[in-house]
């Protein structure tokens, strides 16, 4: 694979990241593919021009996944097993403020569903884009929104 593939599996080996999770892939389908340098997309979109989820895996642990559950193009989740540690990644992106509310209620509901479906005991790490915003000042939005942030 070439091209934005190439380059996340090239980044992951040089920082020896072994387990990432990506948003706005913008890549159409539900598959698993191999990008390269020792490394397995596992992905979900469905519109070659917005959102798209994707988990990135050594390829040594691709024979850990017991479950792939993509919910939607904004949610999904992969299980593994440990050495009989269950260890479940959960990758998301929220819709941006300017998105309607039910795209974004719709987007909570699905992530709520995926961590309620995760039996107690089980591991769970979760790698979003979850659109927050950081920075000084609230103004208009102090009802939602603290007063501190970073400059």
């Amino acid at each position: 694979m070439t091209g934005k593939g190439r380059e996340l599996a090239d980044m992951m080996e040089r920082r020896k990241v072994d387990i990432l999770c990506v948003q706005e892939t913008r890549w159409k389908g539900s598959k698993a593919r191999s990008i390269g340098a020792g490394f397995k997309l596992f992905y979900y979109g469905v519109d070659s021009k917005r959102n798209g989820e994707g988990v990135v895996l050594k390829e040594e642990f691709v024979r850990n996944v017991l479950e792939v559950k993509r919910v939607s193009d904004r949610v999904m989740s992969l299980k593994l097993e440990f050495e009989g540690v269950m260890l479940n990644v959960v990758s998301g992106y929220a819709p941006q403020v300017s998105c309607e509310l039910e795209e974004k209620e719709r987007f909570w509901s699905e992530l709520d569903e995926v961590m309620e479906s995760i039996p107690t005991g089980e591991r769970v790490v979760i790698g979003a884009d979850f659109n927050g915003h950081v920075g000084e000042g609230n103004t208009g939005d102090e009802e939602v929104m603290g007063k501190f942030g970073v400059k």
